[in-house]
């Protein structure tokens, strides 16, 4: 049975799913699901996922959601190496802390800015919200230490979960990392370096920076 994929490649999430698709070599079949439409509370959906979260992953009947998971679960069962996900406790250790980093402070930050321009049409991003997205690329340039990487000197899940995120936040929504150096760089190496990425990210992301561009005023 092939895998099958519910997501809509314009939200980071996702795009970090794609991204690690990519990096396994994957054969899946893309399910898109318009949120503007409303599609993912439909009963067929909330019935595989009751929290109708996107992406989510349909394996054979088994079905799991969130991201983080998504991408620990095809490295676990796909992978022909544990470099995207190391076996190694410690090295593991490293990799889920910084993937609660990104689903417990980068992402946040970045719906915190998203809501209020897109539901409540607010226009622009207060400084405040600014300033707490550089606060998270302080910790990043702690985290990158002399490390190409998030977790090491070879990517991971780690890095494609919060590449998807970070990439969102500095080219869509403006709050650029020019300030910290190993951010920015490590930026650049997820793009030349990531398998897929222009396909799995960058694509999505000019979709959704488009979103932003038509509702930004300042």
């Amino acid at each position: 049975m092939p895998l099958n994929l519910y997501v809509m490649e314009v939200s980071p999430p996702n795009r970090a799913v794609l991204l690690c698709i990519k990096a396994l070599e994957l054969d899946v079949n893309m399910k898109p699901i318009n949120l503007v439409a409303q599609e993912q509370l439909k009963p067929e959906f909330v019935k595989i996922n009751p929290q109708h979260t996107l992406p989510t992953l349909e394996d054979d009947g088994f079905v799991i959601w969130d991201s983080h998971a998504i991408c620990g679960y095809l490295v676990n069962k796909f992978a022909t190496d544990d470099s995207l996900y190391p076996k190694d406790p410690q090295k593991r250790a490293v990799v889920d802390q910084r993937l609660h980093f990104d689903s417990g402070v980068l992402f946040p930050r970045l719906v915190d800015i998203t809501f209020p321009l897109f539901v409540l049409k607010c226009g622009e991003i207060p400084e405040e919200k600014r300033k707490r997205v550089f606060d998270a690329y302080e910790f990043l340039e702690k985290f990158l230490g002399d490390s190409d990487y998030l977790a090491g000197n070879l990517f991971t899940i780690a890095d494609m979960c919060c590449i998807a995120t970070v990439s969102s936040l500095e080219e869509a929504l403006r709050v650029p990392a020019d300030d910290y150096p190993k951010v920015k760089a490590w930026i650049q190496r997820c793009r030349d370096n990531l398998p897929g990425y222009n396909e799995a990210n960058q694509a999505g992301l000019d979709i959704f920076k488009g979103a932003v561009d038509g509702v930004l005023t300042k």
